[in-house]
């Protein structure tokens, strides 16, 4: 059986400041877990559905909604339209608080829409909070390809 920490966490993330933020305050959390950080939605469409995609794993994907390319929510759609990745839990971790974007992001199939505070403190202390909560919930196993 999976433990907590056989669980990756794909960071997908532009702004490398963020990027390097929400790692230190997961950390700081007392997460432990793997960090694979992408820093565009083509990268880790690729990474879970190219050519080489890795065998199916357990994965909680962390993904900004604003990105140059493939946005947010275009990568939401690959990953809920394809069989390896739909129950991969998503959570949204985004500057974005537009109301319809939010729903937008839902009615898309995300499991959680979380806003990054602008505030520092306030953003560290909600990433903190973020890793708590990660390593008290429970996430699917992978579906076999």
């Amino acid at each position: 059986m999976a433990t907590q920490n056989d669980i990756k966490i794909l960071l997908v993330e532009d702004e490398e400041a963020h990027a390097e933020l929400v790692k230190l305050n997961l950390a700081r959390s007392g997460l432990t877990n793997e960090i694979i950080h992408f820093d565009n939605g083509l990268k880790v469409v690729d990474y879970l559905l190219g050519q080489n995609a890795p065998p199916p794993e357990r994965y909680l994907i962390l993904l900004d909604v604003n990105m140059p390319g493939l946005d947010g929510r275009q990568v939401l759609q690959r990953i809920r339209s394809d069989n390896r990745t739909r129950r991969m839990p998503v959570i949204m971790l985004t500057t974005t608080e537009d109301e319809r974007e939010i729903e937008r992001c839902y009615a898309l199939g995300c499991n959680l829409y979380l806003t990054k505070p602008m505030d520092y403190d306030i953003f560290c202390s909600t990433v903190h909070e973020l890793g708590k909560f990660i390593q008290n919930a429970k996430f699917p196993g992978p579906v076999a390809k």
